[in-house]
């Protein structure tokens, strides 16, 4: 059973009908979050969780305010007000010198067209800049260089006090939408379907200046680039609007691999044919990408692919893992996964392998289809084989988190702590535990008792 412990938000509202959507029995044997936490005070919709450490995280929307919250308990710890528009990025930055302690600050820009970095300790402004032609759409830190990157209708590089060091001439209106950082001082910027490689160099002259070129535009991408992930220092991904996957080296920026045609696991549940997704825009976009280096987890559309970067193929699909569009997915370190969507719903999956069962024959052409050629042997053959050596895996639904009334924008995992989502009912829900959480209380119980005690034989 679900135990709501701090209440006050809205009843979450029924779902739609779910029809090729998989539904899951009350049990969920293998989902530990039984208890949840609502945090209330935003005013709008909560677009941005971030972690700050290993117990206190941030999250912003379209009201403008931050709030910095206590993962463990739910406390409110601050409220950071200074923009007046909606939040477009937010963005970490710990970092620490030779003369300073650490410092955790965070990095907000806004579409009133300003950047302010916070002190999470204090609450306070560190320092805003309001010099921007356009609004930034992401922030990028570059921990080995001590820098920050933001992306708009051009690229600003920063240091941690804000002082811009360089930047770029106008790209275009509709600017930079993600960025990724790469080996030897690289990063790759979005900027519609093209993907433009930018190098950061000190100045030679001695001075503390920088200076960012750029030094390749990729354009292999049919359609606007809407995500983009690291996977290590050799490999990053992007994805498209229209279900492109493309495999890059990060040292060289040629292509690796692609995928174009996510195979349907519903036609043959042995055999992975590659039938083309619709052309809907909803159906086939790649919303978001996340990585472990062996694999690719992609949410399209509805649904959610693993494609792995070795075998350069997908190897297990959920097609319709949602009701409505995949916006955020996430692997975590026991071969799950967890995905959001708009449809207000947090699914949780298992990665498991497929019992391997005997290889069928497969005709390899139109006159082998009819019996004709001698070839038809020698490529049953081929086929069994690579059919016996290549492991087949399926994604099973395991947990199924039902408490947010609208769209559930993205989470952050905490391990043992749990897990956060926010929405767009103006809602943060931390997922606890269960039984970690009536353990513990016992636990405080239990301690609680015995300082009476103590106390009482003091007396």
């Amino acid at each position: 059973m679900l135990r709501w412990l701090i209440g006050g938000g809205r009843e979450p509202q029924g779902l739609a009908e779910k029809s090729s959507v998989q539904t899951i029995g009350e049990e969920q044997i293998q989902n530990p979050y039984t208890e949840l936490l609502v945090l209330k005070g935003h005013q709008d919709i909560v677009r941005f969780l971030v972690q700050i450490d290993d117990y206190r995280f941030a999250s912003a929307g379209d009201d403008g305010i931050i709030f910095l919250w206590n993962a463990q308990t739910g406390e409110k710890l601050c409220e950071l007000h200074g923009h007046t528009h909606k939040i477009t990025a937010i963005a970490p930055f710990s970092s620490s010198d030779d003369t300073e302690e650490k410092t955790d600050l965070i990095i907000t820009a806004s579409a009133d067209r300003t950047v302010i970095v916070w002190d999470c300790t204090s609450g306070r402004q560190v320092r805003k800049v309001s010099c921007f032609h356009s609004t930034v759409k992401c922030l990028t830190v570059l921990q080995r260089l001590n820098v920050w990157l933001s992306g708009g209708s051009d690229l600003c590089v920063w240091n941690r006090k804000l002082d811009l060091l360089c930047k770029t001439s106008h790209l275009t209106d509709a600017g930079i939408s993600a960025l990724v950082e790469l080996p030897k001082n690289c990063v790759a910027a979005a900027v519609g379907k093209e993907l433009i490689i930018f190098r950061l160099s000190a100045s030679n002259n001695g001075s503390e200046g920088w200076n960012v070129l750029e030094v390749k535009r990729l354009v292999d991408h049919q359609d606007n680039i809407s995500s983009l992930v690291s996977v290590n220092d050799l490999t990053f991904v992007t994805g498209s609007h229209v279900g492109e996957l493309i495999v890059w080296d990060a040292l060289d920026w040629t292509k690796q691999a692609s995928e174009c045609n996510f195979w349907d696991s519903s036609v043959h549940p042995d055999v992975q044919p590659e039938i083309k997704l619709s052309q809907s825009p909803n159906e086939t976009s790649v919303q978001h990408l996340t990585s472990d280096e062996e694999c690719v987890f992609a949410a399209v559309g509805k649904g959610i692919y693993v494609y792995n970067l070795q075998m350069k193929r997908v190897i297990a699909c959920q097609r319709t893992a949602h009701d409505s569009s995949v916006l955020h997915i996430e692997k975590l370190p026991n071969r799950q996964l967890i995905s959001c969507s708009e449809d207000g719903s947090v699914r949780i999956w298992e990665l498991r392998e497929k019992q391997q069962l005997p290889a069928e024959p497969v005709p390899t052409g139109f006159f082998n289809m009819w019996g004709f050629g001698r070839a038809s042997k020698q490529a049953n053959q081929a086929a069994k084989k690579m059919q016996e050596n290549t492991p087949m895996y399926f994604l099973e639904l395991v947990g199924d988190l039902i408490g947010h009334s609208s769209a559930v924008q993205m989470f952050l995992y905490f391990g043992e702590l749990g897990l956060a989502t926010c929405s767009a009912d103006h809602l943060i829900i931390l997922w606890k535990d269960g039984e970690r959480e009536s353990s513990l209380r016992s636990l405080a119980l239990f301690k609680k008792l015995a300082q009476n005690g103590d106390l009482q034989l003091r007396l």
